[in-house]
């Protein structure tokens, strides 16, 4: 069975053509760089951007795949969570093509999406596991007792932590987006250079708060002389980095232990992080916990993901009417669970 996946939910125009039988056949991503000079993703230019990058998107996707529309079984498209402009776009676009090829549509919810990341490069992933699902938008620790059933632990309660590294970047006045800069930077800092605080929410173990951290980088830089502040921009990164890993790496495990969780599964766009992912592995290894995690293409935003997902509600009879809508605030559990 091979489903056309389609993903619009932020500032990627993604299409990809997934196969039941030998799975990933193409993944072509169209990434927006119009928004680098104002610091974040702009809207209404997102939504633009969808308009006139989807149609050729697809068409690659389709090619890069060596199949036709003829071929595809089901279409698959992100409902949401994420920006309703931009969703919107993709929506309408698969609710065209469904509608004219006479195809079933599967809305798919875009942080499963990210949980089933994993499951592309190792399709013999296997619950129960606990899921940490890390973007610019969201921060979210989910149970995942079996495939289509989730339990949402623990999320942010102000800003994600892929926001925070956006906002820290903008601070530091070295670009956007924020996430690989602060990444490659911090690799010539000192992380012990300010001692920036990691923040948990008393009587919610499993919660996560970045605002402080944000806050309180921004104060360091103003205590800083002016004429140092170039040469400690790597030390704070650095630092501002080895505080927010160390929440998301000490938050997971007490929900791992609480869980008796013997897997880690790592999902989102900060998922790439190199130290996340060496802290995480790290971690989980000393107390016996495995951990899975997408190569970097997977884990920013993605049709694959949505493709794989969708093509496994498509089997188990999730169906879209061509009234139904996304939802920049789609609950986790909007459409059931298995």
């Amino acid at each position: 069975m091979i489903v056309l996946g389609i993903e619009s939910s932020c500032d990627e125009t993604a299409a990809a053509v997934f196969d039941t039988e030998s799975g990933l056949r193409s993944n072509v991503i169209a990434s927006q760089a119009e928004h680098i000079p104002f610091g974040g993703v702009v809207p209404e230019m997102a939504s633009r951007a969808h308009t006139e990058r989807i149609v050729p998107v697809v068409r690659q996707a389709l090619t890069d795949a060596g199949v036709t529309l003829d071929e595809i079984r089901a279409l698959a498209v992100t409902a949401g969570p994420g920006l309703i402009g931009s969703l919107l776009v993709g929506v309408s676009f698969a609710k065209g093509v469904a509608f004219i090829r006479r195809l079933p549509l599967v809305p798919v919810h875009h942080m499963e999406a990210h949980v089933f990341a994993s499951r592309i490069e190792h399709p013999d992933l296997a619950p129960p596991f606990l899921a940490l699902v890390v973007s610019g938008g969201h921060t979210q620790l989910i149970w995942v007792p079996k495939w289509g059933t989730y339990r949402v632990l623990g999320t942010t309660r102000d800003d994600a932590v892929g926001e925070a590294f956006d906002k820290v970047a903008k601070i530091l006045g070295i670009g956007y987006p924020g996430g690989p800069l602060i990444d490659r930077l911090a690799r010539d800092g000192n992380a012990d250079w300010v001692k920036f605080p990691k923040a948990f929410i008393k009587g919610d173990p499993f919660a996560f708060s970045f605002s402080g951290l944000k806050t309180a980088v921004l104060m360091a830089v103003e205590k800083t002389p002016e004429n140092e502040l170039e040469l400690r921009k790597a030390d704070l990164a650095a630092s501002f980095q080895k505080a927010a890993v160390g929440a998301l790496v000490q938050t997971t495990l007490r929900a791992a232990r609480k869980m008796r969780a013997r897997r880690v599964v790592l999902g989102g766009g900060v998922a790439s992080n190199s130290a996340l992912r060496r802290e995480m592995e790290a971690a989980c290894a000393r107390i016996g916990i495995e951990v899975t995690r997408p190569s970097p293409i997977f884990c920013t935003d993605n049709a694959a993901m949505t493709a794989c997902a969708g093509a496994f509600w498509f089997e188990r009879g999730r169906r879209a009417g061509y009234n139904f809508n996304p939802n920049p605030r789609l609950p986790l559990d909007a459409f059931g669970n298995e």
